[in-house]
C-alpha cells in the first residue's frame, strides 16, 4: 500500500511551552512556499503561541504581535516570507481576497488563525492543527494535511 497517497494524520501532548515551540520547529522545517497551515482552536488554545513558535523556528525574533486587529502580519524569515492571518474579526469569507491571500501563498507562506471563519475559501491542500485543552494546563494538538507531512514528523517524540 502506498503511504504517500494517505492523508497525514497526527496528534500530539503539548503539555507545557516547550513541547508547543518543537511542534513549531517541526512544522517550520517542512514549510515551503505555497503552503497554509490552518491554526484552529478556541480562545486561548494556543493558535498565536504556536504560530510564535513556527516564526522563531525560521529564525525571526523581536515582536511577533497576534494580527488580530491588522488581520495580517509579513515576516520575512531568512528562508521563507510567511504571512500570519487573523481571520477572528473577519465579517464576510468573500473578505479573504481582499486581504491578498492568493498572492501571499505565491511568495511565501501563510498561516491562518480562525480558519473556519474563511467558509471553506481555503485551500484544500492545506495542513489544519486543531489546538484543544482537555484541562487548563494541557494541549492537544491535531494535524490532518497532505501526505507529504508524514515524513516531516518521522520519529518526532510528542505522539500520544
Amino acid at each position: 500500500m502506498n503511504t504517500e497517497s494517505q492523508p497525514f494524520n497526527a496528534r500530539f501532548a503539548l503539555r507545557n511551552l516547550a513541547d508547543t515551540a518543537a511542534l513549531g520547529a517541526q512544522l517550520a522545517a517542512g514549510l515551503q512556499v505555497g503552503d497554509l497551515i490552518a491554526l484552529a482552536g478556541d480562545l486561548g488554545a494556543g493558535k498565536t503561541t504556536l504560530a510564535r513558535g513556527i516564526l522563531t523556528a525560521l529564525g525571526l525574533s523581536g515582536p511577533m504581535p497576534s494580527p488580530t486587529f491588522t488581520l495580517v502580519q509579513t515576516y520575512e524569515a531568512p528562508r521563507l516570507i510567511v504571512y500570519h492571518y487573523d481571520l477572528y474579526r473577519l465579517e464576510d469569507p468573500r473578505e479573504i481576497a481582499e486581504l491578498g491571500l492568493d498572492e501571499a501563498l505565491e511568495d511565501g507562506a501563510v498561516l491562518v488563525e480562525w480558519p473556519e471563519r474563511a467558509g471553506g475559501l481555503l485551500p484544500e491542500d492545506a495542513l489544519t492543527v486543531s489546538l484543544t485543552m482537555p484541562d487548563a494546563q494541557n494541549r492537544l494538538a491535531e494535524l490532518t494535511g497532505p501526505a507529504r507531512w508524514a515524513s516531516h514528523f518521522r520519529g518526532f517524540h510528542l505522539a500520544l
